[in-house]
């Protein structure tokens, strides 16, 4: 796993007043929870990952808030997304991290690039993106990859995640970069109970240049701080650092599924 030297940025998400679901939120509860866990049928998953930085009148207010939830909301209403999470950012944990101040993220999953496609253009997914990204998001980032790893990554409420993106050096071909994480990875084993997805960013148009991208999930935050100075991953690191231009790396917990009320967050 890439990583640099931690630090933290504060945010404060509003408080909201849980609500006794009804028996159609139940509903909706029960097929996103499944839309998480079924992640980890898809071997070779699709990987979608937007970065946001929120408007701060937009946080202030609950626009953010909302704007998370409309997303979330998507799991029941897009065919062929087998995941999504819309949620905050936990901790930015590179300079170029805290230099492009992404606040929020979507990170999605789907068994095909046309899966992907569907959901893009699906008028579910272009009503949120109009009425709410656009208006409260100051700036967004998108990578899209194919999972080279051998083994699939599940996620499930709680897991947290760690999200590398990654230029290589010129000169460098980014499947050399892939290659070498898979090498890495590979022989420092699943380090702390990580399990990863990593790959060639196949859309450039919104990925501010990053080539490559990587999420290792961890069941809580406790084993991925464990990870820090590991002596294996430390060698991964190693190993695949002399490729690398510029690295973003940021910390996020998958949250509850849509309709159930989140936990505030201080970032």
């Amino acid at each position: 796993m890439i990583c640099l030297k931690a630090f933290s940025s504060p945010l404060h998400l509003p408080t909201l007043r849980r609500i006794a679901p009804s028996s159609s939120l139940r509903t909706r509860v029960a097929a996103s929870a499944a839309a998480m866990s079924s992640s980890s049928a898809v071997a070779a998953p699709v990987e979608h990952i937007v970065l946001l930085k929120a408007r701060p009148e937009a946080v202030a207010s609950g626009a953010a808030a909302a704007m998370v939830s409309s997303l979330q909301a998507l799991a029941t209403q897009v065919p062929g997304l087998v995941y999504i999470h819309a949620g905050p950012v936990l901790r930015l944990r590179s300079p170029a991290a805290e230099a492009l101040g992404p606040t929020h993220l979507l990170h999605s999953r789907y068994a095909t690039k046309q899966d992907l496609a569907t959901y893009a253009a699906h008028p579910a997914h272009v009503a949120a993106v109009q009425g709410h990204v656009l208006p409260n998001a100051l700036d967004t980032t998108a990578i899209d990859w194919v999972n080279a790893a051998e083994l699939p990554s599940p996620v499930s409420p709680g897991s947290a995640v760690r999200l590398t993106l990654a230029k290589v050096k010129e000169g460098v071909e980014v499947a050399q970069l892939v290659e070498k994480v898979a090498a890495a990875t590979k022989a420092a084993g699943e380090a702390k109970g990580a399990k990863v997805s990593f790959g060639e960013n196949f859309s450039p148009a919104r990925a501010k240049g990053y080539q490559f991208g990587m999420v290792a999930v961890f069941d809580s935050v406790e084993e991925l701080d464990a990870v820090e100075g590991d002596g294996k991953v430390e060698e991964a690191k190693a190993a695949v650092r002399p490729l690398l231009d510029e690295v973003l790396v940021l910390d996020f917990v998958a949250g509850p599924a849509a309709g159930e009320a989140p936990t505030p967050a201080s970032l």
